[in-house]
Formats: C-alpha cells, structure tokens, sequence
C-alpha cells in the first residue's frame, strides 16, 4: 500500500481516536490522555495507538488499562466512523517522548548553569519576527 495512503488513514484515526478518547469515554482512571500518534500495519489489520499521559507511572498504568478495557468500544466505534474494509485491532503503547524531552531540556539547563554559573542562561523562544520576515 502506498505510503501516502498509510499516512493519510493514520492521520484520520489518531484524529478519531483523540475524540472518542477524550468526548465518549467516562472512565475514572483515565487521566489526561492525549493520542500523539498512531501507526497502521501495510495490511490494516493491526494499529498502534501510542498514548501520553500527563501524571505519575501509576496514573499512566490506570490510564493504559482502561484504554484497554474500551479497546472494543473503541474499535467498534472507529469502524462506524472510518470507510475501511476492515477494522484494526488497537494495540494502545505509552509514549513517554514528551518526558524525555522535558528531562532533557533540564539536562542541558543544569549543564549550562554549572559550565557558567555566574550567567544568565538564555530562554529559547518563538518569536514573531520569524513569521514577519516569512510574510515578507
């Protein structure tokens, strides 16, 4: 199968899934969940639904097993909402990349610090004058 067309039916489920996950599901042990990314096989049987979870390992764990719990619910519903002849099996994976970015952005700040204790560390952040000098 093309790779556009993998990517296009990626898109579309992740952008399903985020809904039905944060709109449908009623469960108390998800916490704030966030679908950041899915992955569909070439033969459209299986689907990777990688989730992040803002809060601790065991609020990430409750999160994981109640995805699993609805997994049925969730994949009954996608198959009324996407044209596919058959739809995936979820297979839900924490995504921990925001924490590792987080952990190394602090990493290089405290490595800063300490190589130039007496200096301020600069703050990276968007500008607007990047978007003026697009617009020109």
């Amino acid at each position: 199968m093309k790779a556009q067309r993998l990517a296009r039916i990626d898109h579309e489920i992740q952008r399903i899934l985020g809904t039905l996950v944060t709109q449908q599901l009623k469960d108390p042990r998800l916490g704030f969940t966030t679908v950041t990314r899915v992955e569909v096989t070439d033969d459209l049987r299986f689907c990777k639904v990688f989730v992040s979870v803002i809060g601790d390992r065991h609020a990430a764990r409750l999160t994981l097993d109640a995805l699993e719990h609805a997994k049925g619910f969730l994949r009954g519903e996608l198959g009324h909402r996407i044209d596919l002849r058959n739809t995936p099996q979820l297979i839900f994976v924490e995504d921990r990349s925001a924490e590792r970015a987080i952990e190394l952005a602090r990493t290089i700040r405290e490595d800063a610090q300490r190589r130039a204790p007496n200096e301020p560390v600069p703050v990276i952040e968007e500008s607007d004058d990047a978007s003026q000098t697009a617009d020109r």
